[in-house]
């Protein structure tokens, strides 16, 4: 499914007046830039019927060239099932994984959040792929543009036990997989993990 084209402009009038304050030096150039800011979180509060000023508050937030934000996540099997976490938020499943780390690589996170969302120790063998969130069909929107890097994992101790963010955790086989958090991962991601899990000479898949 196509995100909504009042998401995609506001997205990236927000980088642009975003990139355009941390370089300008123009007080002229600064406040039309500030005016740009402004217009891109109108149009993503009118989209998406939030109030104006949180969204300006958030987009504010972020300051410096505007880059996407990157996702992690663990891609990992016991006996043909892959490893999966339960989200509190939502109650639906996933793979393990969120946001990546200031000062870790990406293996290093995606190590450290299967350990605290499943319990188990692993190393990252793999990048099986890095897509673009909003091409990948997901059904929530995000004001951020996100990749999202897929990683296979190999688990070497631990046990299960849910962390802080999770409330179980369970290893599904391709044709029974659980309900899923739909804004965090899709059945397509998933069934592309066994694929590289069983075919381990497939390349990095990216779009």
């Amino acid at each position: 499914m196509a995100e909504p084209t009042w998401l995609t402009i506001a997205r990236e009038l927000q980088a642009i007046a975003q990139t355009g304050l941390a370089y300008t030096t123009g007080a002229f150039d600064k406040e039309r830039y500030e005016r740009v800011l402004t217009l891109a979180a109108s149009l993503m509060a009118s989209g998406s019927g939030a109030e104006l000023e949180p969204v300006l508050e958030l987009f504010r937030q972020d300051t410096g060239y505007a880059t996407p934000k990157v996702d992690v996540r663990g891609a990992a099997f016991v006996d043909g099932r892959i490893l999966m976490v339960r989200e509190r938020s939502d109650g639906l499943w996933t793979l393990p994984g969120g946001w990546a780390d200031v000062n870790a690589s990406a293996a290093e996170c995606i190590v450290r959040e299967i350990a605290e969302e499943s319990g188990f120790e692993a190393r990252a063998a793999k990048l099986a792929a890095v897509w673009d969130y909003r091409r990948q069909g997901h059904v929530s929107r995000h004001p951020a543009s996100i990749y999202k890097m897929f990683f296979l994992c190999e688990i070497s101790g631990g046990s299960a036990r849910p962390g802080v963010e999770t409330s179980d955790v369970a290893f599904f086989a391709s044709d029974a997989l659980p309900d899923l958090s739909p804004g965090r991962i899709t059945a397509a991601q998933i069934q592309r993990m066994f694929a590289h899990h069983d075919e381990e000479q497939l390349a990095t898949e990216f779009d």
